[in-house]
């Protein structure tokens, strides 16, 4: 005995097992905890990497932190049928203002199954409707050029005169007008076809598609003084109206000519507005 405390030896073996036993058994309740954490985070690890591809896939369709607009077309152009991304148009960037001179414009163009050089100062003293169309050899765009080409002597009695415009080229036009019309071709047509391989004029009148390579349904009015009256831009699926395109022509040369203001569906021969506070109740004394 030392110090009053009795001298131990080493331990013996069962003496350890059954300490390093209860270490184990302290441990455990620690342990478990640590284990449960791991898995947690190996599963967040699993969502966040998952996240992460989807986010990238969306980004290369064009969603992500872009603002995206989408219009009706196909997986593929020419697509009428699907909605696909788009990533941007140049109508924020468009020359074409109401009210303004009208963006110039010159090109190749057919004319009569001919290739002929054509420019908006050709038509002095003339309105103009301008239009643009996706592509040549599509769905909806052959419907509007035969149905303005049909009817160009009800423009032309009014002095106007009709032009269409895509990106294709002159011969790709051609081809087109080649192709009988049972066979989703133009046939003869009496309005020009101008080309905009560069696509510069549709990018100046603000309906180029970027990322796709071809202009939205646009349609614009430009008066007898070059001056743009009018603008009409329509996704892919849906035609534009010759009856309504004629109807604004007549109604803004009767402003032109008369300086009273057309209502809300005005045809040729329906009552005007008179457009100062005492003149317009002539109208509204009328209709309603």
């Amino acid at each position: 005995m030392e110090s009053g405390r009795l001298a131990r030896g080493p331990p013996s073996e069962s003496q350890e097992a059954a300490r390093l036993s209860g270490r184990h058994r302290r441990l455990k309740p620690v342990s478990e905890p640590l284990a449960l954490c791991s898995m947690v985070l190996l599963m967040l690890a699993a969502t966040m990497s998952k996240e992460a591809g989807a986010a990238e896939a969306a980004q290369s369709f064009g969603y992500g932190d872009e603002k995206c607009h989408y219009y009706a077309g196909g997986e593929v152009y020419p697509g009428e049928a699907s909605r696909v991304p788009v990533k941007d148009h140049s109508l924020h960037l468009s020359k074409a203002k109401i009210s303004k001179p009208a963006p110039d414009w010159e090109g190749t163009a057919v004319i009569n199954g001919e290739f002929k050089e054509l420019k908006l100062a050709d038509f002095e003293g003339k309105y103009v409707i301008f239009f643009f169309y996706p592509l040549d050899f599509t769905f909806v765009c052959p419907t509007e050029i035969i149905a303005f080409s049909d009817r160009i002597e009800e423009f032309r009695a009014i002095d106007a005169e009709v032009v269409a415009c895509s990106v294709d080229s002159q011969f790709t036009h051609l081809a087109w007008i080649n192709t009988p019309r049972k066979q989703g071709g133009l046939g003869p047509v009496k309005i020009p076809l101008l080309s905009d391989l560069t696509h510069q004029i549709s990018k100046d009148y603000g309906v180029y598609l970027e990322d796709q390579g071809h202009a939205l349904r646009g349609l614009f009015i430009i008066d007898d003084k070059k001056i743009l009256r009018q603008i009409t831009m329509n996704d892919l699926p849906v035609g534009r109206s010759v009856d309504e395109t004629l109807r604004l022509i007549q109604a803004f040369q009767y402003t032109d000519k008369h300086g009273e203001v057309c209502p809300a569906g005005w045809k040729p021969g329906s009552e005007t507005i008179i457009p100062d506070p005492a003149g317009k109740l002539k109208y509204f004394g009328k209709v309603n």
